[in-house]
């Protein structure tokens, strides 16, 4: 194969790795410099590690190399401090502090004859190690010896570096406790993706999780709920509960323990100690930390934000200088995280001693005295060698002199704190909140919301929207994973990988030098080594996706989408089971009648759904009260051929808050209707409230309807959220436009969350036979 230099950029990458799946370069993050080249360095018994004298500090390096090989392999290859300078069949692992290529970068050179790895540091030769294991054959990562391998690397040389100083991954543990052994299995792996940063969520209104010595409450109150909400948040009107307790926290052995785990991988864990706000169960703990000491303040036992929060006394403000003291001796990173998101006023608001401190001090507002809270944890946190990290909201009422901001809000948070030279760590929540839905959530576990799927992680640009003086003030990115509705390890794995890969690449590779179609294809390879680790990942990336369209003669196409771009899609229209010997997926498939399509792809994954074939398909039509702004734009989510599955899945149904929902669809000419259904949406607990009454009407002229239906609509507020039908039976008339008019249900009644605020009605396809 012809040797060729390529740098990683946009326009270069998809030739790299035409060259890499031949030689099975399936990097993940790519390396920033890559030339492929023929051939392979193949090891066997006689191979050894070379590691000089003066470069004593890699040897760790070197010896994690021989027992991941011993293991996967049994090649026990031995570490020798000399070798010949015309030697072969060895590795070299060497200290080079003039590479250039900064603390966490490296050089890597295969041969046929020698591996060759240099480093300015043990950090970078590190990170040379994830490359030289990623360049084995993925069985390295067996925890248990594999026969039949060619245990080869294909030659190749490799200048590498991080774009990013910050490349981390949050975990919430407040919400649901995770234990050790996962904490370490969690590092590991941020460390085999080349991530250097933890992010421990440690406290939260549902548990306080670290034990502080002086506040032995903390834990034996604030880290036990007496239950925990059932389902999602919204979906049961009143709320239902699981009657269990639910707790757990960390020792300070046990962090001790855990932080020496990360920094031999090279992993800086940055604690999170959230203050104003989600501060209930230290109140619960301590009730005098709150502004109003009497109140029986509870650890949560469901999801949101709490009203509760931190009263800015001096009492306070000891305790979380004594809170933060316990947290340094533990933790010897620069950075401490303090929240301060999500921090409702109103305790303040209502508290005598606040309204008081604002006067004395000569604040504006709330805002101004957050502000000054953070200000003070801030300097005291300085006093100590230390930096704190905060969330975007941080900048109301004005930022603290040294704060690295935390834009979890989209990104204008990060840009605005850029603009006043802050450092500033990107995390937005429609990119980075692992949180979210990864495939359609009506075939998915339960989640919070929204929808992230693995392209639109990896499509974000850290850099969008700074000027290129601002940048220089972005430390990295991070991607957030919140454990609401993760209870359990092997949830928290199936929400984060493969998106966490993603982030990683993000984070290594140079500004413009990424490509998803490239991504997808090492992803392949790359979730077998998940195997191996044995990752609960979630295998979406290999699934189909269907999105529909029409044709200029008015036809609904469904086209096949898949991320997988090597298998192929087989499918049937029939009602059968498909197989490989069914047809091949090759263009969009025209459909003229109500059909349910199914599919199979080479890799195994399999998909199914039906598609609605009716005369109102494809047909415009026009609001007589406008929806919310950016709420079906183009008018053509309730004649899309497509009907909601579920709840859980906003995206599925057009929203209309505090007016009738009506429209009039235009057929374009008469015809025969027979019969005109819609389904409403039943989310109490969300404000969500089916309609009154639905009155569905005919006309030929578009002037005078004929009402058909024109009834209430019955249901009962408590219960689970659910889809209501509406069915106008018609038989033999004839029309061309179709009225549906939904009334409203008012105010939200008295006991309801959201009362005397507008209830919203949620509809979704028209189907009109």
């Amino acid at each position: 194969m012809k040797r060729l230099l390529v740098f990683f950029t946009l326009c270069t990458l998809h030739v790299t790795l035409l060259q890499a799946q031949e030689n099975t370069y399936n990097l993940i993050p790519f390396p920033a410099q890559f030339n492929g080249g023929e051939g392979a360095f193949t090891l066997n018994a006689q191979t050894k590690i070379v590691v000089g004298a003066k470069d004593v500090t890699l040897k760790p390096i070197a010896q994690s190399l021989a027992t991941t090989l011993k293991t996967a392999s049994t090649l026990m290859l031995p570490i020798v401090a000399t070798m010949a300078p015309t030697a072969k069949n060895v590795i070299y692992i060497r200290q080079n502090k003039s590479l250039g290529l900064g603390t966490e970068g490296y050089k890597l050179i295969v041969s046929a004859d020698r591996v060759t790895l240099d480093a300015a540091t043990p950090q970078g030769a590190f990170y040379g190690l994830q490359t030289i294991l990623q360049l084995l054959p993925t069985a390295v990562f067996s925890p248990a010896p594999v026969e039949n391998v060619s245990w080869s690397m294909p030659v190749c040389q490799i200048q590498d570096k991080p774009r990013f100083v910050h490349r981390g991954l949050m975990l919430d543990v407040g919400r649901h406790f995770m234990p050790v052994s996962f904490i370490k299995k969690y590092i590991d792996l941020l460390a085999a993706h080349k991530m250097n940063v933890f992010h421990w969520h440690l406290t939260e209104d549902q548990g306080w999780r670290i034990e502080i010595k002086k506040y032995p409450k903390l834990t034996q109150v604030g880290s036990k709920r007496k239950e925990t909400l059932v389902g999602q948040y919204s979906e049961n009107y009143p709320q239902k509960f699981d009657g269990k307790e639910n707790g757990g926290f960390y020792t300070q052995a046990e962090i001790k323990d855990v932080v020496k785990y990360a920094q031999s991988r090279y992993v800086t864990i940055i604690p999170e100690i959230e203050m104003p706000g989600h501060s209930s169960a230290a109140l619960a703990a301590y009730p005098e930390l709150g502004c109003e000491p009497s109140k029986n303040y509870q650890v949560a036992t469901k999801w949101g934000v709490m009203n509760d929060v931190y009263c800015p006394t001096e009492k306070t403000f000891t305790f979380l200088q004594d809170v933060l003291t316990e947290v340094f001796a533990l933790f010897p990173g620069k950075y401490i995280h303090i929240g301060g998101d999500e921090a409702p006023k109103e305790a303040w608001k209502q508290s005598a001693f606040c309204q008081e401190l604002i006067k004395k001090l000569n604040l504006k507002d709330e805002h101004e005295l957050q502000s000054y809270f953070i200000k003070r944890i801030e300097k005291f946190v300085n006093s100590k060698g230390r930096a704190i990290i905060g969330w975007d909201e941080i900048l109301e009422g004005g930022i603290a002199p040294n704060a690295t901001v935390m834009s979890w809000r989209g990104t204008q948070g990060g840009i605005e704190a850029a603009k006043q030279k802050h450092n500033v760590i990107m995390t937005p929540n429609t990119y980075y909140y692992l949180d979210y839905y990864q495939a359609n959530p009506a075939k998915e576990p339960l989640a919070i919301g929204g929808y992230l799927p693995i392209e639109k992680v990896y499509e974000y640009d850290p850099g969008a929207g700074f000027t290129a003086e601002e940048q220089k003030y972005i430390l990295g990115i991070q991607g957030n994973v919140w454990t609401e509705y993760m209870p359990n390890s092997a949830q928290v794995e199936y929400m984060t990988f493969p998106r966490a890969t993603a982030i990683a690449e993000v984070a290594w590779v140079p500004s413009g030098g990424k490509n998803f179609e490239d991504f997808a294809t090492r992803l392949k390879e790359h979730l077998k080594r998940l195997d191996y680790l044995k990752v609960n990942y979630s295998k979406r990336i290999l699934d189909v996706r269907a999105v529909t369209q029409f044709n200029n003669q008015g036809q609904l196409q469904v086209r096949l989408e898949k991320l997988d771009s090597d298998s192929k899609i087989y499918y049937t229209t029939d009602g059968k089971e498909p197989s490989t010997s069914s047809t091949e997926y090759v263009m969009p498939i025209t459909l003229d009648k109500i059909t349910t399509i199914k599919a199979v792809t080479t890799a195994g994954a399999r998909f199914e759904e039906k598609f609605f074939i009716h005369r109102a398909k494809g047909k415009s039509y026009t609001y007589a009260n406008a929806p919310a702004e950016g709420v079906d734009t183009d008018k053509k989510k309730l004649t899309d051929g497509q009907v909601a599955q579920s709840p859980r899945n906003s995206a599925e149904w057009v929203r209309m808050t505090g007016k009738d929902f009506e429209i009039t669809i235009d057929l374009g000419e008469v015809k025969p209707v027979t019969k005109v259904s819609a389904n409403f949406l039943k989310v109490i607990m969300n404000n969500v409230f089916p309609p009154t009454s639905v009155e569905i009407g005919l006309s030929r002229d578009g002037e005078s309807f004929k009402d058909a239906l024109a009834q209430p609509v019955k249901y009962a507020l408590e219960g689970p959220w659910e889809i209501m039908p509406v069915v106008a039976d018609f038989k033999t008339a004839r029309a061309r436009y179709i009225r549906i008019r939904a009334k409203n249900a008012g105010p939200a009644p008295e006991g309801h969350p959201s009362a005397g605020r507008p209830t919203t009605i949620a509809m979704d396809e028209v189907v009109v036979d």
